[in-house]
């Protein structure tokens, strides 16, 4: 089992690539908002449909259907967010969270309804695994798809990186996740704002939810499956800290793979569950602290 460290901490290391798209999405929502919004594993699997829809339904290649799903998984996002869960903020974060898990509920079973149970694959080119020779480490597989997606959620990482650091509507979220009455008093619309994190986050859970499932297929539960890792990603890097997403991305990716040596396989879920465990007991702001966006 020991020799299998090396392509369990390859693959580990690219899907926490893959997982740190919807775990930004989600701590992006909530830097902004202020509370959970478990609705992300819906849109996840709602890029993910729109996705194959553009790729399989309209010949659209696959980066230009990832930009299909950012777009409609955030459309979806601002939509679902103004109708359900906007009216409920008053009522405090506790009630907009579970809000947020009977609306994820909803759009599931209103795409199972659309779509069907079964799985659906995309329209990819059927690549070998490449064999890559580690010495004394031994002989490691690594999918292309999975380079290839994980080059693309590095793109989307950059750009939103850029988009928050460079411009002056990425800083004006920033205003609002670090102080929203002092941003206020600057003049800045916080339902604006509010509306772009829904849209921004969303969105970046329908690329993700793609992301994950042109690594597998696609089915109603492709966003369900991974809502514990993204949620675990999210406090192992600190809430609302976009670098921590990251980073929680890769512990929780390569902690799951990872356990395999010492459990079933079955049991790798539940890394997310013990992740989240071990950090709220000894650093409940996450490894990166809280941060805004």
């Amino acid at each position: 089992m020991i020799g299998d460290f090396p392509q369990l901490l390859i693959n580990g290391l690219l899907a926490g690539t893959q997982l740190a798209v919807p775990a930004i999405g989600f701590t992006t929502v909530f830097a902004v908002l202020r509370f959970p919004n478990f609705a992300v594993a819906s849109h996840a699997t709602i890029g993910a449909y729109a996705g194959y829809l553009a790729n399989t339904a309209f010949g659209l290649p696959a980066g230009a259907a990832l930009l299909v799903a950012f777009l409609v998984a955030g459309l979806f996002g601002v939509a679902s967010d103004e109708i359900v869960l906007r009216r409920l903020r008053s009522s405090g974060p506790l009630t907009v969270a579970i809000a947020s898990v009977a609306l994820t509920i909803v759009l599931e079973n209103a795409v199972r309804f659309g779509f069907g149970n079964d799985p659906r694959g995309y329209d990819l080119a059927v690549l070998r695994d490449w064999r890559v020779d580690l010495g004394w480490l031994g002989l490691v597989r690594i999918g292309p798809q999975q380079v290839i997606n994980a080059g693309a959620a590095a793109i989307a990482m950059a750009l939103l990186f850029g988009f928050l650091g460079f411009t002056r509507t990425g800083k004006m979220m920033r205003a609002v996740a670090d102080n929203p009455m002092l941003a206020a008093l600057k003049g800045i619309n916080a339902e604006t704002v509010a509306r772009l994190a829904n849209f921004i986050g969303m969105g970046l859970a329908g690329y993700g939810g793609m992301l994950i499932a042109m690594d597998t297929a696609v089915d109603p539960l492709t966003g369900f499956r991974v809502m514990l890792s993204i949620f675990a990603a999210a406090v192992v890097g600190g809430l609302g800290s976009i670098p921590g997403a990251v980073l929680g991305a890769f512990v929780i990716g390569v902690g799951e793979e990872m356990s395999v040596l010492l459990f079933d396989p079955t049991y790798r879920t539940a890394v997310g569950f013990f992740a989240i465990l071990i950090v709220l007991t000894l650093r409940p702001r996450g490894l990166l602290g809280e941060r805004a966006v």
